[in-house]
């Protein structure tokens, strides 16, 4: 999920030899004038109603989830079971992700984008037709695409133009979804999440690489783009797409800088903790899909569906929500331990569930699926009381 930009480094140099400098005094927090804290609150109050759509979205799509388990839903749905996909990353991540730009960029058209994938999910779930909910993604996704090529003008960087192109991947997942089917625009959305987690995660690496981290970047969209554009005509395309997950997580895993942050304490630790897992279940997924293909059985399938929105998505959530959450919501999400029960919960769900998969072991394979919801439950439901308790 999107991080904020590092802080600037100061060239100030301090002597070892020099006296400790006292703190400056905190100033008191000067008074937010009446018409500005008006404006805030207007943009709070249209937040909360997309981050519920959000919500709604992730909770339809756990529940689809488990039709998919071919478990006890609440709602047992065969028409949820084959939307699961679309809706959990488009109507739930696309939602959240391209809320969190629509703020970046203030603009009131820009939280369009936002409101369409969510509508998008619930109509693909409602008895109209399953392509209306595809079309509304689709707008969506090109609606994204124009807020993610007004911030580039703002600021004209490679790591912003990997976002664009991260942007553009999902439009074009969403089109492949309505012109051909579903399982043929997963490596776009797969790039679509990709590029994205990777994007923002490169603004931490450069405090380590400099420059180099923007060119690694740009080099791993461009080659993760033209493997998804491949796996559309080629038939090992879908392999390249997996090569390039490889080594896109190989890379993460190297050069970002929470590896360092493992013998910390606190939500240090649980922030890198939560990363690391997520590149660890990255690598995985791009292995399977290098050894078995997209088509090469529901197992491998599986893994590499499951291995990269959940595993690597889905833990970039967590990870974050403690500094995403409050800049969205104008509420605090403070970093508590029970935290970490969800995050352990969900990767104890995937090795059970990426275990029962590949070895053909029905009841393992559901039961980590089981898992895998609880987990995204008890932290929807730990963050809200740390929201409401703040």
């Amino acid at each position: 999920m999107p991080t904020p930009a590092p802080a600037a480094r100061s060239d100030r140099r301090t002597s070892p030899a020099s006296p400790p400098v006292a703190p400056p005094a905190t100033p008191a927090p000067a008074a937010i004038p009446p018409a500005q804290g008006a404006t805030r609150r207007r943009a709070t109050n249209t937040r909360i109603p997309l981050v519920a759509l959000g919500g709604v979205s992730l909770l339809c799509g756990l529940d689809a989830g488990l039709v998919r388990l071919e478990v006890w839903a609440p709602l047992a749905s065969q028409r949820a079971g084959d939307v699961h996909g679309l809706v959990m990353v488009l109507g739930f991540l696309g939602t959240l992700i391209s809320l969190e730009r629509a703020q970046a960029l203030g603009r009131n058209w820009a939280y369009l984008a936002p409101a369409l994938y969510g509508a998008g999910a619930l109509a693909l779930l409602s008895p109209a037709p399953v392509q209306l909910g595809q079309l509304l993604h689709v707008e969506a996704g090109a609606l994204f695409v124009v807020v993610y090529v007004a911030l580039w003008r703002r600021a004209p960087r490679p790591l912003v133009a990997v976002q664009v192109l991260s942007a553009v991947l999902a439009l074009g997942g969403a089109l492949v979804a309505l012109l051909v089917d579903i399982p043929s625009a997963l490596p776009w959305l797969v790039g679509f999440v990709v590029l994205t987690i990777a994007a923002e995660r490169a603004e931490l690496a450069q405090l380590v690489m400099g420059p180099r981290a923007d060119r690694a970047v740009l080099g791993l969209a461009t080659a993760l783009t033209l493997a998804v554009l491949a796996a559309l005509v080629l038939p090992f395309g879908d392999r390249l797409v997996g090569i390039v997950l490889v080594v896109t997580g190989g890379w993460l895993l190297r050069n970002d800088v929470v590896r360092h942050q493992l013998r910390l304490t606190g939500q240090r630790r649980y922030l890198a903790t939560a990363l690391l897992a997520g590149y660890l279940d990255l690598v995985l997924a791009g292995l399977v899909l290098t050894g078995f293909g997209l088509y090469g059985g529901t197992g491998p399938y599986d893994v590499v569906v499951h291995g990269v929105f959940l595993g690597f998505a889905v833990s970039m959530v967590m990870a974050h929500a403690p500094v995403i959450l409050p800049a969205v919501l104008g509420r605090p999400l403070p970093y508590r331990p029970a935290l970490w029960g969800p995050l352990l919960l969900l990767h104890a769900g995937l090795v059970l569930r990426f275990t029962g998969a590949l070895a053909g072991l029905t009841v393992a394979w559901q039961a980590g699926g089981v898992v895998t919801v609880l987990a995204m439950l008890s932290f929807l439901v730990t963050a809200v009381v740390l929201v409401v308790r703040g």
